[in-house]
Parts: C-alpha cells; structure tokens; sequence
C-alpha cells in the first residue's frame, strides 16, 4: 500500500487568476482541498515539490497529509493541470478523506514473470495489454501502488480477465469478465505492423510524386516567363 506523503502547505486567503498568477510568481501552485463535507480550503504547495510528486507517477493513487498553517489535512489528488507548453503545475485539486469514506481511483497494472509464460518464452507469443489501469474503489489509506498480473505458465491464445486477478484492496468498478491482457501469435501483431509500415510508405510515396508534380510545374512556368 501506498505511505501516507506529508506536503507542506501555505494557506491563501485570495482566490482568483491574480492571485493564482502572483503565487505562481513566488515559485508556489495554487490548490484547493474540498470535500468531507466541510468548506473549500484555498492553498499554495511548492512548485519543485509538487512537480516532482507528480512526475514520479502514482501521483492521483497518493494519500497526503497536507500541513497548512499547523492544521493538518489528509486529502488524496482528483485532478491537477499542466502548462500545455512547459509541462508546469498550474493547480492541483485535493479531495479531503474522512474515516470509512472510498474513493475512486486508477491503479496501474504491472505484469509479472512474463519469462514463465511459455506462450511467449517459447512460442514467442506477445503480450497484447487491454487495461494499463483498472479502477477501483478503495479506502484512502489502501490504494495498492500496482496490481500485479502473474503470467506464469500463460499460452498463445490466453485471455487474462478481471476475474483472473487477485486486487490487493477495494473493489473493481467495472465486470469481472472484462479484459485485461492477451497473449496473441507472433503473427497477428506483426501483420498489423507491416499494414501500417506499407501504408506509410504508400503515403510517403504519393505525397513525394505529388512535390515532383509540383516542382515540375513551378520549372514549366519559370521557363515559359523566361521565353517571353
């Protein structure tokens, strides 16, 4: 399971875009933490900080305690926003948890002993991934950092699905006959690289006649304007 994360905090008394600006000027992202059915709580956390959490990944599945002002707040993030430019934290939204409350997150899928699949060792199967994540709802101090799938002694042909999985904490939101993962033939994936490949060079092919057909008429023009 995930360790609770401490984050310091400043609180804010101004809300707004100058106010967001001027903080964001201070080296510091504008935040709100809501939710646990108290009012909105208007925050600044450092931008070095907070870039770092979120760029190590798991970011979203963290639970944090949130000291701001010697008030101490345990929230878990439910969005934030990027510079679509610089990849910068512009804000980050919190979700205050409370004792028995769930909450609703993305949990990453790891796959495991993938040298134990004979389907792959040794037919040279690939692992086709459906699900990269699953959703669950979890207590916020138990969100798993990963759902391992193990692959041992899976073959061509072998379908992973939900059922099949063993979740660490909480409850899958969707069916427990959806997919997660395949093993497929070498073949299958490779024909549908080649389509793709042959396609490119198709396009390739056309979009270099279409500039000679261009070329050719930007030379008959120059040619006619020199003769007359």
């Amino acid at each position: 399971m995930s360790a609770v994360k401490t984050l310091e905090a400043v609180a804010r008394d101004r809300v707004g875009k100058g106010a967001a600006r001027a903080v964001r000027r201070q080296g510091q992202v504008p935040a709100v933490i809501y939710g646990g059915g108290q009012p909105p709580q208007s925050i600044a956390v450092d931008l070095i900080r907070t870039r770092t959490l979120i760029y190590a990944g798991g970011f979203k599945t963290t639970l944090f305690e949130i000291n701001a002002g010697g008030t101490k707040v345990r929230a878990i993030p439910r969005d934030f926003q990027l510079d679509p430019v610089s990849g910068v934290p512009l804000h980050v939204d919190f979700l205050r948890v409370v004792s028995g409350q769930t909450v609703t997150v993305e949990v990453p899928v790891h796959f495991v002993n993938e040298d134990a699949a004979p389907g792959i060792k040794k037919l040279g199967g690939t692992l086709n991934i459906v699900a990269h994540t699953l959703t669950l709802d979890v207590a916020p101090d138990q969100i798993p950092d990963a759902i391992e799938v193990d692959l041992t002694g899976r073959q061509i042909g072998d379908v992973i699905h939900v059922s099949d999985i063993k979740i660490p904490a909480g409850t899958h939101t969707g069916a427990p006959t959806d997919p997660v993962a395949n093993i497929v033939p070498p073949t299958v994936l490779g024909a549908e690289v080649e389509a793709e490949e042959a396609a490119i060079a198709e396009a390739q092919s056309a979009e270099a006649a279409d500039d000679k057909a261009e070329e050719s008429a930007e030379d008959g023009e120059k040619k006619d304007g020199e003769e007359a």
